[in-house]
């Protein structure tokens, strides 16, 4: 019986001791994380440095397009005689007030000439030819941006951004056509617009160091909401106005930025 009574007290202590090591490993309630601990467990925060606190950053995009048709046919129209260029620069500059985030600002300026000749459309038993058509455009740009880095790895070569943009552009175009003949002589039709705007634009990307100090950019915009207002002068004596509002809301192919920077 003592046995018995001895087994017992043994069976009693091994629980209570298990019982008390429970107790000892159950974790205890955590607190919520606040707004930075949150935002560093979803990666947008880091603990590499990819930008330095003090860094300058200057960079830029330049492209230059031309074409020339010589007697072209296009599906319906045919005999197209045109010629056209496009240039455009966008220097940049900007300050790292804290670790892997800059703002800067951004001037751009584009100039396009596009002159069509000749051309005729063909459809059924319509026919109809332009004789003449040239249209020049000046644009300009200024930008005012906040961009936020996340480094890939712990390499300090790769990173993602997330460009958020203020815009305010400006910009006017001339366009002359040829109308046909009035009292046998050739007539013409021109209309001068100038345009101003306003937007708010996200434009992700990525960056690749390609030597210490020397990088490349790949950018696309995604979405913005923008302002327009265009005022219209035809022939010297009639006169028009525009106003429009957009909204984007998906990929912008005709947004594809592709440029150098350096940090210094």
């Amino acid at each position: 019986m003592k046995r018995f009574y001895f087994i017992i007290l043994l069976l009693a202590s091994a629980v209570c001791v298990s019982a008390q090591e429970a107790t000892t490993a159950t974790p205890q309630s955590k607190e919520p994380l606040n707004v930075n601990e949150a935002r560093k467990q979803r990666g947008f925060v880091s603990d590499e440095c990819f930008v330095p606190k003090g860094q300058w950053i200057f960079g830029g995009t330049a492209s230059y397009s031309a074409h020339r048709n010589m007697d072209y046919t296009f599906t319906l129209i045919n005999d197209i005689d045109s010629y056209g260029y496009s240039v455009n620069v966008s220097p940049m500059i900007a300050y790292a007030p804290w670790r892997n985030m800059a703002v800067g600002v951004r001037f751009s300026y584009g100039r396009s000439l596009f002159r069509l000749d000749n051309a005729s459309l063909s459809v059924s038993d319509v026919d109809i030819n332009v004789d003449m058509f040239h249209q020049l455009k000046h644009s300009y740009t200024g930008t005012l941006f906040w961009r936020p880095y996340i480094p890939l790895g712990s390499t300090n070569r790769f990173a993602l951004f997330a460009e958020v943009q203020l815009n305010l552009s400006g910009g006017e175009a001339k366009n002359v056509a040829a109308t046909g003949l009035v009292d046998g002589m050739q007539d013409y039709r021109g209309t001068y617009s100038k345009t101003f705007g306003a937007s708010l634009g996200l434009q992700p990307g990525i960056v690749a160091f390609i030597q210490n100090n020397a990088a490349v950019e790949l950018s696309i915009g995604v979405l913005g909401i923008g302002f327009d207002r265009t005022l219209q002068t035809k022939n010297q004596v009639a006169q028009g106005e525009i106003n429009s509002l957009d909204t984007k809301f998906k990929l912008n192919l005709l947004s594809v930025g592709f440029g150098m920077s350096f940090y210094l």
